[in-house]
């Protein structure tokens, strides 16, 4: 008896509590300030640099960002090696055309290039990013695929453990080269610690912390020019939670984030049901409802919302981006 009384205590009466909370952030109406600043990006899939694309997909897909705020494409042109290598020759074999090509059909449009891996010690085999070797081929491939004409880099390790040194030192040895080339360096977040060491419960679990802490997420936005929090997957089983949820982690994000590095928030434009994500509940026009309640009247200009993935998006999650965030009342 003392036992369940204690499961109840530590589980489900806090997990209830936290839910609850969560339904109340959601309550109100967005501030009509609370728009679009143009500075929104876009998930491209690795078809547009590999050779599936066309004249014509450059074409429409300048047409579909034409009213909106998107001004960056993140790009798939990896995934890298576990040594940290690219043979770009094999995955990338169109990748200059395609940055040629979209720089002629939208030049206010920046095209980043879209790198990474699964990384130790989260996933065996996988990149070991505490490994200097690994790192400078890192940075080397990130060089070769600038020279294709993209305009930054924008990573994606998973799962970065909050506290990882290797993923820090990676960041700023690839700065030192995108400073030098005049381009961005961004990265892809994991989402904020949402309760005082919870944490502990994943770690406990599977070995993995699905969250960073704020202060290790400040470290990382210090490092680059964009930071973009992929705010999904949270399994999240109501649409209102889920908006409650993005709504904290923005809060959570404005708080940590420096006021020189830019802002996105992810927007999950896919369907899944499962343990992790709930399609009904996790939906783009929860997401920009839950950005919008936490960004407020603040006249921070460089923040924007960031929608994954440009093969799955449809129509409906266009629509709700767009009506949502773009078109003023």
């Amino acid at each position: 008896m003392v036992l369940v009384l204690a499961f109840v205590l530590l589980v489900p009466v806090p997990l209830g509590a936290y839910a609850v909370s969560l339904r109340v952030r959601y309550v109100g109406e967005p501030a009509a300030e609370a728009r679009t600043r143009d500075n929104d990006a876009l998930w491209l899939g690795h078809a547009w640099v590999d050779g599936r694309k066309t004249e014509a997909d450059v074409t429409a897909l300048a047409r579909q960002l034409a009213d909106t705020g998107i001004r960056d494409l993140y790009v798939h042109a990896g995934p890298l090696e576990h040594d940290g290598t690219l043979p770009l020759a094999k995955v990338s074999p169109r990748a200059r055309w395609f940055t040629s090509a979209m720089r002629a059909a939208a030049p206010d449009v920046r095209v980043q290039a879209w790198l990474g891996d699964i990384v130790q010690p989260g996933k065996n085999p996988g990149m070991d990013l505490a490994d200097p070797a690994v790192r400078t081929r890192v940075v080397a491939s990130s060089a070769a695929v600038l020279d294709q004409g993209f305009q930054g880099i924008h990573f994606d390790f998973e799962p970065v453990q909050s506290g990882s040194a290797g993923f820090l030192a990676v960041l700023d040895e690839t700065h030192l080269l995108t400073a030098e080339r005049g381009v961005p360096l961004s990265v892809a977040a994991a989402q904020l610690e949402p309760l005082w060491h919870v944490n502990a419960l994943p770690l406990a679990l599977t070995g993995e912390a699905k969250w960073w802490s704020q202060d290790y997420f400040a470290e990382v936005a210090r490092r680059v020019e964009q930071i973009a929090v992929m705010s999904y997957d949270t399994a999240m089983p109501l649409e209102s939670l889920y908006g409650g949820y993005v709504e904290q982690q923005t809060k959570l994000a404005l708080e940590a984030t420096p006021a020189a590095t830019d802002l996105l928030m992810g927007l999950p434009a896919y369907w899944e049901s499962n343990p992790s994500h709930w399609g009904h509940a996790e939906t783009v026009s929860a997401a920009v409802r839950g950005a919008r309640l936490a960004l407020g009247t603040s006249n921070r200009q460089n923040f924007g919302l960031a929608m994954y993935v440009d093969f799955t998006a449809t129509p409906d999650h266009w629509a709700a981006y767009r009506d949502g965030w773009c078109v003023s009342p």
